[in-house]
Order: C-alpha cells, then sequence, then structure tokens
C-alpha cells in the first residue's frame, strides 16, 4: 500500500492564471479528452516518463497540460505519436505519493491551449503553446446563464441531483462536458469550440 506524504497541497500563489501560461509546458497525452477549464480531474500517474513530469511540475509551477492523442497512436504510444494540438492546462491541487515513485494527482482545469511546437529535451513531452482563453461578454453571460437553467433541469430531472448553487455557469458546462459519457471525438469538438456558451 502506498503512503501519504502529501495531500491537499495547493497551486503556488503565483501560479498562472486562467488566461496566461508559461510559453512551455509538459504535456500529457492519453487516448481521451479528459480536463475541461474549472473542473477538477484525479489521475494515477504510473510511467517512469509520467511519474519524471510530475516530480518536474510539482519543483516549478505545478501546471501540466492535457492533451489528446490522434488515432493511430498505438503505432508510437511509447515515442511520441501525433495530438490535437487543443488542450486543456491545469495544476496540480492535490497530491498523494506512493510506493515506486507513481503518484495520485488531481489536477484543475485553468486555460485551453494550443500546441505550436515541442522540445524533445525531456523524456517526457514539452509543447510550446498559447493560452486560449474563453471570456465571455456581458450579452454572452447572460444567454449562458439562460443555458445553465435548461441544463440544471435536464440534470435534475427526476431524480434528487442538485447543483451546488455557488457552481459557476462556467464550470457547470465544463464539468457536463467533462463527465457525460460520449465519444472521445466528440468531447475533442466540445473543447475545441471557442467559447463555453458554444459548448452549452
Amino acid at each position: 500500500a502506498g503512503a501519504l506524504v502529501r495531500a491537499q497541497s495547493a497551486p503556488p500563489a503565483n501560479a498562472p492564471g486562467a488566461d496566461t501560461l508559461p510559453a512551455m509546458i509538459p504535456i500529457f497525452p492519453l487516448e481521451v479528452p479528459l480536463l475541461f477549464p474549472g473542473v477538477s480531474r484525479p489521475l494515477h500517474i504510473f510511467e517512469p516518463r509520467y511519474r519524471a513530469m510530475v516530480a518536474d511540475a510539482l519543483k516549478g509551477d505545478r501546471i501540466i497540460g492535457m492533451t489528446t492523442l490522434k488515432p493511430g497512436y498505438e503505432a508510437d504510444y511509447q515515442g511520441r505519436p501525433p495530438v490535437y494540438e487543443i488542450g486543456c492546462a491545469g495544476a496540480i491541487t492535490d497530491l498523494e505519493e506512493l510506493s515506486g515513485g507513481r503518484y495520485n494527482i488531481v489536477v484543475r482545469g485553468l486555460v485551453k491551449f494550443r500546441v505550436t511546437g515541442e522540445d524533445e529535451s525531456r523524456p517526457y513531452r514539452l509543447a510550446r503553446v498559447d493560452a486560449m482563453p474563453e471570456a465571455l461578454d456581458e450579452a454572452e453571460k447572460g444567454a449562458l446563464r439562460r443555458q445553465r437553467e435548461r441544463l440544471e433541469a435536464l440534470v435534475t430531472k427526476g431524480g434528487d441531483a442538485k447543483i451546488p448553487p455557488e457552481m459557476t455557469d462556467e464550470e457547470l458546462v465544463n464539468m457536463l462536458a467533462q463527465y457525460v459519457p460520449m465519444s472521445p471525438a466528440e468531447r475533442q469538438t466540445l473543447l475545441e469550440v471557442k467559447t463555453v456558451l458554444l459548448r452549452s
């Protein structure tokens, strides 16, 4: 059994905000899109290269980018198979160190990004990225509020499910986009739309 070394460890005060990112971040490519802005996701890290990625991230700003592998990745999984260029960066907010150098972490989505290139100097993947914030104007915020009412009615229909009132409209839409069952291609399409309003 793994020993709990650190948990509930918040990102540092100087972590990037939701509209900025370092020019280069580590990326963790998986076969399915897993992270949307404002939503948390638990991950188990066991591959040596991604254990190294997490260890390095913990020494710095705790930022990692989640990307999706393109179909056919299996032939070069241990290498650097192609990824979709749009991903979501997140900050490691919770950490459990396990035996053998493995980790359980929780990553909270910060901002979408576009991959513009890669640096091959590490065993894990490092990408040059541009942040893609999803800012809404006042009219769009009003439209999103109306969409929230529709989504809440669908989520709570015929059951005991309740949406926490402190959850923002953006967080609700992105939480549904992240967790409602759908194909990887559909979820990637939702991630790539320009704004959270269009995603709703």
